[in-house]
């Protein structure tokens, strides 16, 4: 008998990981005041470090967890009554879905690294274009050249770097009228999808975001979009339809990361559109939400280009990854 294939074994380990922990958290296994470090986690899930961080940093923008003044993430949101509980998660009962676990560890090598190298030749093309040197690549991961070229396969299949004519693998630049395209994209088919979906969706997890959105200032506007990708559009049975759209949204959500790393604050007008889009698609029928959806993406297209401008202006970005080249 043939084992089917795991569809959670194409997820990112960052996914996967946030997930884990979310549950965790949300059924009390990890109590509020407990401390969440890096290293315990990845042992557990045994990855590297880099997908570890990515997840805490998902809970700490969904308010599940907060930064303190010592070491690693407190589980809950802050007070002055809430004191650090300091111990090894691996000593408490966390629930892994079999399904997780398996996917967790029966990823190829190249699985391991690649998130990693997903988020720097994202966050790299704000500022231009660069040449991925392959041979520093697989040194800067400590890894092979071929589970180097297997990463640079992955991210060219998903449209985040190219081939020049000299065959050099290229990433960037982030161009105004590559965004602009983008997210005519998405006003085009991110709409077809909620409407498709409508009789799917998770209304019940539409309210939760609702009510939480008008009491917790951690949620971010990449958090919603993600929740609006989730809970509504991707329930759409046309599943090749929600493929190409979370491949169109890939490098605009990793180039959006990059910018809140560098320090560009929230966007409040974003998030206020999310709740009308939200408020929408809670109450029926669903074509007033794809009306509004679709001019929301002309709207979010304008000030992420915005955005990118102010970053421009940056003389000196910080230190590029090794293997990146800058042309």
């Amino acid at each position: 008998m043939i084992r089917a294939a795991n569809p959670l074994a194409q997820e990112p380990r960052y996914e996967l990981i946030t997930r884990v922990l979310r549950d965790n958290i949300r059924t009390g296994v990890l109590p509020d005041g407990f401390v969440l470090l890096e290293a315990p986690i990845a042992a557990m899930m045994r990855t590297s470090r880099v997908p570890v961080q990515a997840a805490l940093r998902r809970l700490l923008d969904e308010g599940l967890v907060h930064r303190f003044e010592g070491r690693g993430y407190l589980v809950g949101q802050a007070g002055p009554a809430l004191q650090p509980l300091r111990g090894d998660i691996r000593d408490l009962s966390i629930s892994i879905p079999s399904e997780v676990e398996d996917a967790l560890q029966t990823r190829g090598t190249w699985r391991h690294v690649y998130d990693q190298v997903e988020e720097e030749i994202a966050s790299c093309q704000i500022f231009g274009e660069f040449r991925i040197i392959e041979s520093e690549l697989a040194e800067c991961l400590g890894v092979s050249r071929t589970v180097a070229r297997d990463v640079l396969a992955r991210l060219h299949e998903r449209g985040l770097i190219r081939k020049s004519t000299t065959s050099h693998w290229i990433a960037g630049p982030l161009t105004a009228r590559i965004v602009s395209e983008k997210f005519e994209l998405r006003g085009i088919i991110e709409p077809a999808a909620l409407r498709l979906a409508a009789a799917n969706i998770r209304y019940a997890e539409v309210d939760v975001l609702l009510e939480r959105i008008g009491t917790d200032a951690s949620i971010t506007p990449q958090y919603l979009g993600d929740a609006l990708l989730e809970h509504c559009i991707a329930q759409a049975p046309n599943t090749t339809l929600v493929e190409m759209i979370r491949g169109n949204r890939l490098l605009l959500s990793a180039v959006d990361r990059a910018l809140i790393q560098l320090g560009l604050p929230r966007d409040e007008e974003t998030i206020e559109q999310y709740q009308t889009l939200f408020d929408l698609i809670s109450r029926h029928p669903i074509d007033s939400a794809c009306e509004y959806l679709k001019d929301q993406m002309l709207i979010a297209a304008r000030r992420y280009l915005a955005r990118m401008k102010i970053v421009a202006v940056i003389s000196d970005a910080g230190d590029f990854a090794p293997y990146l080249s800058p042309l």
